[in-house]
């Protein structure tokens, strides 16, 4: 069970948003952090993840800063594909290239509105 944003408890039939924001050390990692993941990454994470909704970098406030968003129709969903993403050795080798380009990772859940444009 899940407490929601409105205050109710859920159990995994209610959607999802996952953000991922890492913050890279200095420009020039922050660099080399989305080549990588423009080469290869998000290639990989697709392939296991799904429903990406988009990939964004920050123009103002917390420089340095890739942000994925991405969508599961529930916790048990999202759960069980990042599992299979977690296995892969193509995906272990990638994350050994980029921890060192990595100052700091945030992970959050969203769940949507009932208005909210994006559901």
């Amino acid at each position: 069970m899940y407490l929601r944003v409105d205050g109710r408890m859920s159990d995994d039939s209610i959607e999802a948003r996952f953000i991922e924001r890492l913050r890279a050390r200095d420009e020039r990692a922050f660099n080399e952090l989305v080549r990588l993941y423009e080469q290869e990454g998000i290639a990989l994470q697709q392939e296991f993840l799904g429903g990406l909704i988009g990939v964004f970098t920050t123009d103002v406030g917390a420089l340095s800063t890739y942000t994925s968003l991405w969508r599961y129709d529930n916790y048990a969903e999202r759960e069980e594909r990042r599992t299979k993403l977690q296995a892969d050795e193509r995906w272990r080798d990638f994350l050994a290239r980029i921890q060192p380009l990595i100052h700091t990772q945030q992970n959050r859940i969203l769940v949507p509105t009932s208005f909210s444009p994006i559901r």
